[in-house]
C-alpha cells in the first residue's frame, strides 16, 4: 500500500506523554470504587457522541437511559441507532481489526435495520459533500472497494508503525475510502479504538470519541486537509489532531469528568470540553487540561504543587492558568493566599 502520511517529528513526544497518561488512567481504575460503572459511563459517553457527529438528537441523558433499558420518548431512528452503536462496541473484544470479515460484521451490528447494504461494500458511487452542495471529497470507486480495504488492513496487521499512529492512519482511511452507503464515520471511529484496543485495553474504555464530538468542526477540517487538491492523501493533519484528542480524552476520564457529562441536556449543541491542540497557535498546549483536572480535584492546591505534579516550570503554570482564566474555564476566589479555585465548566 502506498505512504499515505508524513512523519511529525513531534508525534514521538506526544506518543510519550500518553504513556505517562496511560499510567494516570490505571491508576484512576485501580483507585474507584466502581470501575465497571465508571467504565459503563465512559462507554455510554462515547456511544452517544459517535452517534451525535452523525445528527442523532438524543441526549446523553437519553442515551444513557437507552442503553439502560429505559422507556425513551424520541425518534425511533435515533434510538435504533443508538442501540446498534452499543452492540458494536459491546463486540470489541471478539473482533480482529485485521479482518475484513469482522470489518463487514461490525458494520452490520452498526447499521442493522437502519441502512441498505447492511454489511456490505457499496455498490454505487458516493461523495462526501458540504452545506452548499461543493463536493469534498469523492469516496474510491466501488468495484476497487474490497481490495483497498483487504489492503489496509494488512497494512495495519503488518505495518512496525507505533499503534498510535496506526490506529488513526487506519481510521483516516477508512474515511478516505469510504467503503459504506452509510456508517462510515462510526465504524472508523469504532476501528481506531479497536486497533487501540489490542495493543492496550484501557482504551476500550477512555471517551476518544466524545472529544471527537466536541469538537467536530476541527474534526472535519483535519480530514479535509488531509486531502490536497490535486487528490493525494498526506493523512499528517488528522493524525496531528487525532493524538491530541486522545491525550484530552486521558485527561477527561482521570479527571473525573465523565460522570458530570450524562446530566447535560443536550450534547448536539454543547460547546464544553474543547480540545486544546498543540498544533492550534490560539490555544494553550494539552497539558492545560493536566492543569484544569487538578484544579478540579483541589480548588486550594497551590501553585507548588501544581509545579510538582505537572513537572512544568513556575512560568509555564502560571500561563496555563492565565489562559484558562481568559478562557473562561475558571476564576479565581479570594486572595492568592486564602483564597480557592472556581471551576466554570464541569469539566
Amino acid at each position: 500500500m502506498d505512504n499515505f502520511f508524513t512523519n511529525n517529528p513531534l508525534w514521538h513526544e506526544q506518543i510519550g506523554e500518553i504513556y505517562a497518561l496511560l499510567e494516570r488512567v490505571k491508576i484512576t481504575e485501580e483507585q474507584s470504587e466502581d470501575v465497571l460503572h465508571l467504565r459503563k459511563t465512559s462507554r455510554i459517553l462515547s456511544i452517544g457522541s459517535t452517534t451525535a457527529i452523525e445528527g442523532n438528537r438524543l441526549t446523553a441523558q437519553q442515551v444513557f437511559d437507552v442503553i439502560n433499558g429505559k422507556v425513551v420518548f424520541a425518534p425511533l431512528h435515533d434510538i435504533k441507532e443508538v442501540k446498534n452503536a452499543f452492540a458494536a462496541y459491546e463486540q470489541i473484544p471478539d473482533l480482529d481489526p485485521y479482518s475484513v470479515e469482522d470489518f463487514l460484521k461490525a458494520h452490520s451490528f452498526i447499521t442493522s435495520n437502519l441502512v441498505q447494504e447492511s454489511g456490505q461494500f457499496r455498490t454505487v458511487g458516493v461523495a462526501v459533500v458540504n452545506s452548499k452542495g461543493e463536493i469534498l471529497h469523492s469516496g474510491a470507486d466501488f468495484r476497487e472497494i474490497p481490495s483497498l480495504v483487504s489492503d489496509l488492513l494488512e497494512w495495519g496487521k503488518a505495518t512496525d508503525m507505533h499503534p498510535l499512529i496506526k490506529s488513526l492512519a487506519v481510521h483516516f482511511m477508512v474515511e478516505h475510502i469510504h467503503p459504506f452507503r452509510d456508517g462510515n464515520g462510526r465504524i472508523g471511529r469504532l476501528w481506531q479504538t479497536l486497533v487501540l484496543t489490542r495493543w492496550n485495553e484501557l482504551f476500550e474504555w477512555l471517551p476518544v470519541e466524545t472529544m471527537i464530538y466536541r469538537n467536530q468542526a476541527k474534526y472535519y477540517e483535519a480530514l479535509q486537509r488531509s486531502h490536497s487538491k490535486d487528490g493525494v492523501v498526506d493523512c499528517r493533519p488528522f493524525i496531528d489532531f487525532m493524538l491530541d484528542a486522545i491525550e484530552n480524552a486521558m485527561l477527561k476520564y482521570v479527571g473525573g469528568a465523565v460522570e458530570a457529562d450524562i446530566t447535560k441536556n443536550d450534547p448536539v449543541n454543547t460547546e464544553l470540553d474543547p480540545v486544546i491542540t498543540k498544533n492550534d497557535p490560539v490555544n494553550d498546549p494539552v497539558n492545560s487540561f493536566d492543569v484544569l483536572a487538578l484544579l478540579k480535584a483541589n480548588p486550594h492546591i497551590s501553585y507548588d504543587k501544581l509545579v510538582e505534579k505537572t513537572g512544568r516550570s513556575r512560568a509555564t503554570v502560571k500561563r496555563m492558568i492565565k489562559r484558562l482564566k481568559q478562557a473562561g474555564y475558571i476564576s479565581r476566589v479570594r486572595s492568592d493566599k486564602t483564597g480557592y479555585w472556581e471551576i466554570k465548566t464541569p469539566f
